[in-house]
């Protein structure tokens, strides 16, 4: 349910409403607007619901009570109406502007990862990205630096000023990479590991949550959800593709799914074409596809030399492929409305 306070409220009149709900049993989220603070409450018994919302309505500091129906409370458009905006380090996504987070799709050296950021820097790319730890299909295959990774990720950005993105896959990893990284992002693989989703909702960092290449776009804002409920709302969510019975690109990229998902959540949206498309021939076309059709951001795989990539190469675009790429993308953000 939300509880929407009347206008002018103070803080001992909050207080007095979030001990109510911790007395039986809610968990909260509390925003704070202009002109109202609102409520956001959540986890309590289906059937206590109706007599609680009556007797927090009889409150004189509480207007009215509102009841969420989603299965999603905190992300759904019931609970806030309007998008929102998450900031990660200076970057900003959602507003008006096209955020476009791009680099390697894993840490292999220091002179790769130097080239690489300094690269989608110069292009006008607003995050760095790169694997630290690595899910990979086959145990036999590059798991990533691991540590050392994350300490190349904190150089580059001390080189040229962009926040760090990077992919976080077990609960036991996040207090050691929250004290690297700007925004955690959860993997495909993982959207629905619910152990990690808690603990990254618990650590108050901005997350990017990937969806699952088999998942609903219910699931998904379900797994959004989970981070939600554990006290954080800077949520990401990127679109990445998902299998179907087509064999010529490596996933389906929804794109439909994305405008779909926009009309239930006010949290931001971006895609992610490279991983969705596998073929760095058809990553341009599918990103600005996805710009047109309403996407926050874009998450772009860039590697100096993809012919020698330890992952991804052949998703891969290079510096010059990039910087092309982002020149046709401005184009496509100012016919929208928008811009990068």
């Amino acid at each position: 349910m939300i509880i929407i306070m009347q206008p002018g409220v103070s803080d001992d009149d909050i207080a007095r409403v979030i001990e109510r709900l911790e007395e039986r049993g809610y968990g909260h989220h509390i925003s704070r607007g202009v002109e109202r603070t609102v409520i956001g409450a959540v986890g309590a018994p289906e059937g206590e619901k109706q007599q609680v919302a009556e007797q927090l309505s009889r409150l004189p500091m509480v207007e009215r009570v509102v009841p969420i129906l989603k299965p999603y409370k905190l992300v759904s458009r019931e609970y806030q109406p309007e998008p929102v905006t998450v900031k990660v380090g200076p970057a900003q996504f959602g507003g008006k502007q096209v955020s476009v987070i791009a680099g390697p799709c894993a840490v292999e050296s220091e002179e790769q990862l130097m080239e690489a950021a300094q690269a989608v820097k110069a292009a006008g790319a607003t995050a760095l990205r790169g694997g630290a730890y690595k899910p990979r299909t086959s145990p036999y295959s590059f798991q990533g630096l691991g540590e050392a990774g994350l300490e190349l990720l904190a150089q580059a950005r001390d080189l040229t000023a962009l926040p760090i993105v990077s992919e976080v896959m077990d609960p036991r990893q996040v207090e050691v990479m929250a004290g690297w990284v700007d925004a955690l992002q959860i993997g495909t693989r993982n959207m629905q590991n619910y152990d990690l989703l808690r603990e990254v909702g618990q650590v108050g960092m901005p997350v990017v949550l990937k969806r699952g290449f088999a998942a609903t776009i219910q699931e998904w804002l379900r797994a959004a959800e989970y981070i939600a409920a554990s006290g954080n709302l800077d949520i990401i969510l990127c679109e990445r593709g998902i299998r179907t019975f087509e064999t010529e690109t490596r996933f389906t990229l929804d794109l439909g799914g994305m405008a779909a998902a926009k009309q239930e959540t006010y949290l931001p949206i971006i895609v992610d074409p490279s991983h969705s498309m596998g073929i760095h021939r058809l990553v341009g076309p599918m990103a600005l596809a996805a710009v047109a059709a309403g996407a926050d951001g874009l998450m772009i795989e860039v590697h100096p030399h993809p012919d020698q990539a330890l992952s991804d190469g052949p998703q891969s675009l290079t510096p010059t492929s990039f910087e092309k790429l982002m020149q046709q993308v401005r184009t496509v953000a100012l016919a929208v409305g928008r811009e990068i």
